[in-house]
């Protein structure tokens, strides 16, 4: 099993078998664990020309694809789950993502740093932007184009009739978080979500 602490927590809403789609999959890991553990049937997404590399290396079936203008590519509902992990910042069109991501599975995971940590409105406040393991670059060397807090994104979640079945707040080192759910949006340092579409 994959060592990242939300690897594993994504692992566990996954039953066996699942057809999972891991759009900005990185090296692959995840894919590479739950084809491993679960049987899952797997394919990956990346731009990145290192990461689609390491992902190949270990494996895994991954195209190298610019998901804010190539998921059209993909049929609807040709998986089960989708999953989103520490991507919806780096892309430029959030909400065309989401709805293609919707539109490929009935399901999906969706993780996020969320930039209204109470330790990165501190940084803020001393002057500084934002580093942390979440957040690992500086200003001028992050793939980060988007800097919205989990507040933010179940509010795009609200407008798109985008269903929460389960949120669960992550701590800075990506494990569950000990503070209450209520505090998510100062207490996490990132925060992960399953969907389903709306009513």
């Amino acid at each position: 099993m994959t060592t990242r602490a939300d690897f594993r927590l994504i692992a566990s809403w996954i039953a066996p078998g699942t057809r999972v789609i891991d759009l900005g999959c990185g090296g692959g890991q995840l894919l590479k664990s739950l084809a491993e553990t679960k049987g899952c049937h797997i394919q990956g997404v990346e731009v990145d020309a290192v990461s689609h590399l390491a992902a190949v290396r270990r494996g895994v079936p991954v195209i190298q694809m610019d998901i804010d203008k190539e998921l059209d590519l993909f049929r609807d509902l040709s998986y089960d789950v989708a999953i989103l992990s520490k991507t919806l910042q780096a892309v430029r069109y959030p909400a065309v993502v989401l709805r293609h991501m919707m539109r490929i599975a009935p399901v999906g995971i969706v993780s996020m740093p969320n930039f209204a940590y109470w330790k990165n409105r501190a940084r803020l406040l001393a002057g500084w932007a934002p580093v942390s393991k979440d957040l690992p670059y500086a200003w001028h060397d992050s793939p980060n184009v988007h800097f919205g807090s989990s507040a933010d994104l179940e509010a795009l979640f609200a407008d798109m009739n985008l269903e929460i079945t389960r949120c669960v707040p992550l701590s800075a080192t990506g494990r569950i978080s000990r503070a209450p759910l209520a505090t998510r949006n100062w207490s996490a340092g990132a925060v992960l979500y399953r969907l389903g579409a709306g009513s």
